[in-house]
């Protein structure tokens, strides 16, 4: 096997290691010890990717941004562009934002109370910054198809996007029943700010 693809491999065992370590403990519980045991590796094979389990996670917040593109960007019809397709790959993504038990809202929810450790403010500042310019890649994918206008300013509808994103990602946390504006009023937003209705 050829060294790429053996770190390849390995990266891909870690993550999925720790996606199912979040998903069983939740992110304040996993540790290195558990990381080790279950994905069979040693410590210095594991160091010898990150230097911590908070890195880790950071792979976890930047695969779930890289699916979500990847889905998007292969289910588009490029011959036949239509402003509902597009539409639809991202809605169905946007339910996940309410879902306190998804695993990338609790790796963000965890890496936000740690936010003041230098390299957790550069991952959250580094994600932040790629949702809003795969969003922003997105609209203008619209523009360029004629099915968004061009009038529309990507940049700050991708950034108002993202920042409501968050703000759901951060309320999956808190146990309320009073929840007047949810996903469906976010899809429908959506399609109004880039539809103009």
């Amino acid at each position: 096997m050829k060294q790429e693809e053996r770190r390849s491999q390995t990266k891909k065992l870690l993550l999925d290691t720790v996606k199912s370590l979040i998903q069983t403990k939740g992110c304040n519980l996993v540790t290195m010890a558990d990381i080790m045991e279950l994905s069979g590796l040693s410590k210095g094979a594991i160091f010898h990717y990150v230097k911590s389990k908070d890195e880790l996670f950071a792979w976890v917040l930047q695969d779930r941004l890289e699916q979500i593109n990847m889905q998007f960007t292969q289910n588009v019809d490029s011959s036949n562009p239509t402003f509902e397709q597009p539409m639809e790959q991202i809605a169905n993504h946007l339910w996940q934002l309410e879902d306190d038990s998804d695993i990338a809202n609790q790796v963000l929810i965890y890496l936000m109370s740690k936010a003041q450790l230098p390299f957790v403010s550069k991952v959250l500042t580094q994600f932040y910054e790629q949702s809003i310019s795969y969003s922003e890649r997105w609209i203008k994918e619209g523009q360029s198809h004629g099915v968004i206008s061009k009038e529309l300013h990507a940049t700050k509808k991708a950034e108002m996007f993202v920042l409501l994103s968050f703000g759901f990602r951060l309320r999956s946390t808190i146990q309320t029943t009073d929840e007047s504006f949810g996903i469906q009023d976010y899809i429908s937003f959506i399609h109004q700010q880039l539809q103009g209705k």
